[in-house]
């Protein structure tokens, strides 16, 4: 079986940037672009011209920054079905060495009759003459009839034809309020590709919301059914539940080529430093859980899974964390956590325990792991030398005493006891009672 390119149209600058709290400025959507083109996507959305001049003044500052890049992705800007908006994004677009104007009117009935309040001839009209005027300026069209997943069969059909005709070379299909479940979606995509495109060289694409958390599923649906691009953002970003995530269409595609037969031009290993840097953007924080990207993709806490990835890491992995940019295979030390990965995590320490040494230092090791979350380095390092008598000898924490107000200077008291019973007392100023307490440690001044 061949296998075909998806083409990724990245729209985390456009869609995305539209979730409540992720906008961004000129400079951080220019930062993104270029970790974008990276990264290797197809197709850049760099924003809506015609929303404001801060989207305009971006979309032209991507579009003249792509010039610079060694490998330069299309830029796109987008366009509702007037003249007016057509116009601001060719303009803005005029520096981009290859560019597209991606326009846009709704099919469904609901949005005919309640917010554009137009007949479906007068639609088709519209979309044959705007598609038309879009591309007088640039030969790069696509067009979306948006809430495509809720408009009538032959009436989408129909708007779409006269959307290539008119000049369209990519036909956008949207579930744009998340509402479609994979089969469907693959009935829609299938029913476009043979009753409308058919042998015209004209791409369709995917654009799907996680409304219902099926984003990526039905685009991977559409991909089944023969749509050779696929919409998507960054850590899934966009209009309230989001759209479908970049890293999970990529590596979905990557990781089952044999279920797909198609690839992407994408260079994974650098989705870790583009999650980043859109979150740190946005200040949108990545979920723990979150596919791909997430904290704990790569990480195990289950004994069981740690005994496995000890063994053969893909007993429990189906992708390496190194592909996608990000440090992999990770063992947290918890309750859950077994022997084995304990006594493995100890070697990387330094520390090769006997058997009855393991076994008392793994018992003081779930007494305290049920008391916390996770255990960290420097505890167990107090575990060992607690129960195995190895280290330096340790020290007893007696008394820590802070003192700090308005018109006080902050200051900082720590007693210890030492294994012979001898006590150690230091106290330092600082600009407030944490630093006078760190102070402590980077300058002690013991004293009897």
């Amino acid at each position: 079986m061949s296998e075909d390119i998806v083409r990724i149209f990245d729209t985390t600058l456009r869609d995305g940037e539209q979730a409540p709290g992720c906008s961004m400025t000129v400079e951080e959507k220019r930062q993104v672009a270029r970790q974008l083109a990276r990264l290797g996507v197809d197709v850049i959305e760099a924003g809506f011209p015609a929303a404001s001049p801060g989207d305009w003044d971006a979309v032209r500052a991507i579009a003249e920054d792509a010039y610079d890049w060694p490998v330069a992705p299309t830029i796109c800007g987008l366009a509702r079905a007037t003249r007016k908006d057509i116009e601001a994004a060719a303009t803005a677009l005029a520096g981009a060495p290859a560019r597209r104007i991606h326009t846009f009117l709704a099919t469904s009935d609901v949005h005919l009759q309640y917010k554009l309040q137009m007949t479906r001839a007068a639609v088709i009209t519209r979309v044959h003459e705007m598609v038309g005027y879009a591309a007088s300026f640039i030969d790069d069209v696509e067009f979306s009839p948006e809430d495509a997943s809720r408009s009538d069969a032959g009436f989408l059909h129909d708007v779409l034809r006269a959307a290539i005709d008119a000049g369209a070379t990519t036909i956008n299909i949207p579930d744009t309020v998340g509402y479609t479940t994979p089969d469907e979606y693959f009935a829609l995509i299938a029913g476009i590709r043979q009753q409308v495109v058919g042998d015209r060289d004209v791409v369709i694409s995917t654009h799907c919301h996680d409304d219902l958390g099926l984003a990526v599923a039905n685009s991977l649906a559409g991909v089944q059914a023969g749509a050779r691009q696929v919409e998507c953002t960054i850590n899934g970003i966009g209009e309230r539940a989001g759209n479908a995530a970049l890293e999970e269409v990529v590596m979905a595609l990557r990781t089952r080529r044999a279920r797909y037969a198609a690839d992407t031009h994408v260079r994974t290993e650098e989705i870790g430093r583009a999650s980043r840097l859109v979150s740190r953007c946005t200040g949108v924080r990545v979920p723990p859980n979150k596919a791909i990207v997430g904290a704990n993709a790569f990480a195990h806490e289950a004994g069981i899974h740690q005994d496995g990835m000890l063994k053969h890491r893909e007993t429990y992995e189906i992708m390496h964390a190194e592909h996608v940019g990000l440090e992999g295979g990770r063992l947290v030390l918890g309750k859950h956590s077994g022997r084995a990965a304990l006594r493995a995590h100890l070697a990387t320490l330094g520390h090769a325990l006997a058997d009855a040494e393991c076994d008392a230092v793994f018992a003081k090791f779930k007494e305290v792991a049920d008391r916390k979350k996770v255990v960290d380095d420097r505890e167990l390092e107090a575990i060992v030398a607690g129960e195995t008598k190895r280290g330096s000898a340790t020290f007893t924490l007696e008394l820590v005493q802070v003192s700090c107000g308005t018109h006080a200077i902050p200051t900082a008291t720590v007693k210890l006891r030492g294994p012979d019973e001898r006590e150690l007392v230091a106290a330092a100023q600082g600009d407030g009672p944490v630093d006078a307490v760190c102070l402590l440690y980077t300058s002690p001044s013991p004293r009897d």
